[in-house]
């Protein structure tokens, strides 16, 4: 009864992992721009604010005006410039327009070639993330053939907790490919 549980800890703990690989990947991909204005391409923005790295978000209001513009309104207008200064010195690849008051990023409409290169870049995320997920099912792997060495679990424990690992392992597999599949769909629509 207690290598059942042991069993059951160790399958969590697997798929935990799995899971924090996919969250990754799809926290990844929300700041990949897709032609369409998204918030979440300022995640990785911060701004020098009295000598402290401050976020975006906690500095101005981030709003979508339009389908690809988006608004940034400082709370405190002295902000402005250093936000601006930030969001320049980012890998973004938008200059932001400056009226005194708020800042505008126009995403410009990503062109064939672009698409395709963005493709690729989702395709090896989701390449990498696979690859993380197939460690973590030989590192759990490797738990399993410890515990049996050190007569833990039985042969019959050992084979269930392989096909179980294996189980999670192509379901999550299936959720990487289906995520990349919906981000290539959407970087592809015009």
């Amino acid at each position: 009864m207690r290598e059942d549980t042991a069993m059951k800890e160790l399958i969590k703990e697997m798929e935990e992992k799995m899971k924090k690989s996919l969250r990754r990947l799809s926290q990844e991909y929300s700041t990949i721009r897709a032609g369409r204005a998204n918030p979440a391409v300022l995640d990785k923005v911060n701004v020098d604010y009295y000598g402290v790295p401050t976020p975006i978000q906690q500095m101005a209001a981030v709003s979508v005006a339009e389908a690809r513009i988006l608004v940034i309104q400082p709370w405190d207008v002295s902000t402005l410039k250093p936000i601006e200064k930030a969001i320049l010195a980012s890998d973004i690849g938008i200059t932001p327009t400056n009226d005194g008051k708020v800042l505008r990023l126009v995403f410009p409409q990503l062109t064939e070639d672009r698409r395709k290169e963005l493709c690729k870049d989702i395709k090896k995320l989701g390449e990498d993330t696979k690859v993380a997920v197939r460690n973590v099912r030989r590192d759990f792997m490797e738990k399993l053939k410890a515990k049996k060495k050190a007569n833990e679990l039985t042969e019959d424990e050992v084979k269930d907790g392989e096909k179980q690992i294996q189980n999670a392992t192509d379901k999550y597999i299936k959720e990487v490919d289906a995520v990349v599949s919906d981000k290539e769909k959407e970087i592809m629509s015009i």
